[in-house]
């Protein structure tokens, strides 16, 4: 079962973005609520420059959205992108829970 919602490209991008811990915690508070970028500038030791560049990766894995709201940006996470590339973890797991169970199979049967 290989679910595949997520082009490969946009998989890669996914993964690139969270292999970062400061986006990852961006993804994380902005599931939970909207957050400005102002916001969430207050709360890194980096520049609000530094912290827009994280917010535009995140935005262009589709990890999160930002809406204008006056002269304010507001992030937005997707939980439909995490979902996907969890489904995609899983078949992965899938796959190697069945070699691994093949394996036990293979080895109960040359047991003497």
């Amino acid at each position: 079962m290989v679910v595949h919602e997520l082009s490969e490209e946009q998989v890669n991008k996914v993964f690139r973005a969270l292999a970062d811990a400061t986006r990852r915690d961006i993804v994380r508070r902005t599931l939970h609520a909207e957050v400005s970028i102002t916001d969430l500038a207050s709360s890194y030791d980096m520049s609000f420059a530094a912290v827009q560049k994280h917010v535009a990766a995140l935005e262009a894995a589709g990890l999160v959205r930002k809406i204008a709201r006056g002269r304010e940006r507001i992030v937005r996470g997707q939980p439909d992108t995490i979902r996907h590339a969890q489904e995609l973890l899983t078949s992965l797991e899938d796959i190697w829970r069945q070699r691994i169970s093949r394996l036990d199979d293979f080895l109960a049967d040359e047991a003497p």
